[in-house]
């Protein structure tokens, strides 16, 4: 018998904020996996994400990253068995807040790709002869 979970809180369009939205994609990764979604036609499952921007995400860490996007009305998750499944609202955020999101994302690609350009060009550490 599966233990009874905990329903998921989603927003009404009316209750979403910008500081809300500012809030929720100010943190690197959660930015990456909402442009990811945004981008996406589907639903996506979060196990997706276990690797975001080169770096190995927790499933503990993923379910909260997932939340936070979750209550700022970024995402609409829904349970599936052992995966949950997100979708973007995007749709929904742009007839409340119009070009909101489009200038987060476009400003975050910007930003991913010139840093991505500073990691190719970064050299090497040199190793220094001990004294």
């Amino acid at each position: 018998m599966i233990k009874n979970m905990r329903p998921l809180v989603h927003p009404s369009i009316d209750d979403i904020t910008v500081e809300g939205i500012l809030h929720a994609l100010s943190d690197p990764v959660r930015v990456a996996i909402y442009a990811e979604l945004a981008a996406s036609a589907c639903a996506t499952i979060c196990s997706n994400f276990l690797q975001v921007s080169d770096r190995s995400i927790p499933k503990s860490t993923l379910s909260q990253h997932f939340r936070a996007l979750r209550e700022a009305g970024l995402v609409r998750s829904e349970r599936h068995g052992v995966e949950m499944r997100n979708v973007s609202r995007c749709k929904e955020i742009e007839r409340r807040f119009p070009g909101l999101l489009p200038a987060i994302l476009s400003a975050h690609s910007v930003q991913a790709t010139a840093r991505a350009g500073d990691a190719r060009r970064k050299p090497a550490a040199r190793r220094t002869k001990a004294a």
